[in-house]
C-alpha cells in the first residue's frame, strides 16, 4: 500500500507527502474541503486530471485535516493505492430513496460482495438522518463488516453539504466505498472527553431525531435554563454543550449534538436519533479531556492488533465534530498534534472536522452515528513475500 497526500490552497496544490504512487494499483482519492472551494473551483475535474484511473469522494467540511494542522478553506487530499485491495465506490442520493434508513440498506446490499472487509461512508450531513443511515446499514450488516465514516460539514453554518463520488460534489448525496479481500488491516477508535453533569432525566416525547418533551416538560425550555447566559447564543452555542443519551436498557449510550430549535413548537433537532424513552444528561466542555480523548481514539485505533503491520498503519483517516473544534478554537492544533505523537511519523494524517461520526465502539461491534467524538480509522495492507 502506497499512500500520497497534498493540500490545496489560494488556488494551488501547495503541499505533497508521502510516497510515489505507481499508478498500477487499486487507486482511492479522498478529498475534504471547504463547500465553496468544491462548488466554485472545481476540485473535482482538477483531481481526475492528476488521478485520471482513481475513484475519487469529495465532501465539504468544517475545518480541514493534513498532517497536524487543522485549516480552512482549503482541501485536503489523500491518495491510497492498494496492491492486493480490490475497492468499489457508489453513491446514492437521498431524494431517490424513501429514506436515510433505506439509503443505507441499499448502499450495503451493493457492497455487500465475496470477501468484503470494510466499508467506508461519507454522507451528506444536512439532508441525511446520520442515525437511520446506520441503522439501516446494521441492519443488513449480518457478517458484521466493520464501518466507518462522517457526515459531510458546513463550517459552522448548517445550511447545506456536498458530497461528490466520481463527480462533482452536489447536495444530498451518499458516497460508500468497499474494500475488498484479506490483505487489508483496518483499525479504528472514537472518544468523545467530555463532562457529565446534572441529574439524569428522561425523553418523553421525542419522534426521530426532534425532541419535544423531558420529564414532561418542554425540552427547549429545560435545556435553555441549564445553558443560562449561553441560551441567547442558541442554536450555536448548543455546540458547547451537547447531551448524553443512554437507551431505556443500559446497554449503549451516545453524544448529540442540537443542530436547531423551533421555538413556535418549543422543540430541538439533533444531528442524530433520541428516542422517546431514552435517558439524557447535559454535557459540557474540558479541554484537556478532549485532547486527552483524541490520544485514547489514536492509542485504541492500534491496540487491537497484534502484529506490526496493522500497529504501523500508512494511513489515519481522522473525523471529529464541528463542536470540539468550535471549544478548542485557537488549541485545535492540540488535538491533532496530539494523534501524531501517538502514531509516529511513518503514518500520515488526513481527515476533516464534520456534522457526524460513523464508527462502531468496539472491535466486532455495530457502527453509530456519534457527535463531538474524534473517531480514527487506520488502514494498512500486508503483502506476503511471496507475492
Amino acid at each position: 500500500m502506497k499512500v500520497a497526500q497534498k493540500l490545496y490552497k489560494n488556488g494551488e496544490f501547495t503541499k505533497e507527502a508521502g510516497d510515489q504512487l505507481t499508478r498500477k494499483g487499486n487507486l482511492l482519492v479522498l478529498g475534504f474541503g471547504g463547500k465553496n472551494l468544491l462548488v466554485e473551483e472545481d476540485i473535482y475535474t482538477k483531481l481526475k486530471g492528476s488521478y485520471p484511473t482513481g475513484d475519487i469522494v469529495l465532501c465539504s467540511t468544517s475545518g480541514e485535516i493534513y498532517d497536524d494542522v487543522v485549516s480552512d478553506n482549503t482541501v485536503s487530499v489523500v491518495a491510497m493505492e492498494f496492491e492486493k485491495t480490490k475497492i468499489k465506490t457508489i453513491s446514492i442520493n437521498i431524494n431517490d430513496v424513501p429514506n436515510s434508513f433505506e439509503a443505507g440498506k441499499n448502499l450495503f446490499n451493493q457492497l455487500n460482495e465475496k470477501d468484503l472487509a470494510y466499508v467506508l461512508i461519507i454522507s451528506d450531513g444536512g439532508l441525511v438522518n446520520g442515525s437511520e443511515l446506520v441503522r439501516g446499514i446494521e441492519n443488513v450488516n449480518v457478517n458484521k463488516i466493520p464501518v466507518t465514516g462522517g457526515l459531510a460539514g458546513d463550517a459552522d453554518k448548517f445550511t447545506y453539504t456536498v458530497v461528490g463520488c466520481n463527480d462533482k460534489p452536489a447536495i444530498g448525496n451518499i458516497a460508500a466505498v468497499g474494500f475488498y479481500g484479506k490483505s487489508l488491516k483496518i483499525g479504528h477508535g472514537s472518544f468523545g472527553g467530555w463532562e457529565i453533569f446534572g441529574p439524569e432525566k428522561r425523553v418523553t416525547r421525542s419522534v426521530s431525531n426532534r425532541v419535544f418533551e423531558i420529564d414532561h416538560k418542554s425540552a427547549l425550555e429545560l435545556y435553555k435554563q441549564y445553558l443560562g447566559k449561553y441560551a441567547n447564543e442558541l442554536p450555536g452555542s448548543a455546540l458547547l454543550f451537547p447531551l448524553n443519551v443512554r437507551n431505556e436498557d443500559n446497554t449503549s449510550s451516545v453524544v448529540r449534538t442540537i443542530l436547531s430549535i423551533d421555538d413556535d413548537e418549543q422543540s430541538m433537532v439533533f444531528a442524530g436519533d433520541v428516542p422517546e424513552g431514552s435517558y439524557i444528561r447535559f454535557m459540557k466542555a474540558n479541554f484537556d479531556k478532549l485532547i486527552d480523548a483524541a490520544t485514547l481514539a489514536a492509542v485504541n485505533s492500534i491496540m487491537q492488533f497484534h502484529d506490526a503491520v496493522a500497529a504501523k498503519p500508512k494511513l489515519a483517516l481522522l473525523i471529529s465534530c464541528v463542536g470540539r473544534k468550535l471549544i478548542l478554537g485557537k488549541r485545535i492544533d492540540e488535538e491533532i498534534e496530539t494523534i501524531k505523537e501517538v502514531f509516529g511519523e511513518g503514518t500520515l494524517l488526513s481527515g476533516f472536522y464534520s456534522y457526524g461520526e460513523i464508527s462502531p465502539l468496539s472491535p466486532s461491534a455495530q457502527c453509530q452515528l456519534h457527535n463531538q467524538t474524534m473517531t480514527i480509522t487506520t488502514f494498512n495492507e500486508e503483502i506476503d513475500s511471496d507475492d
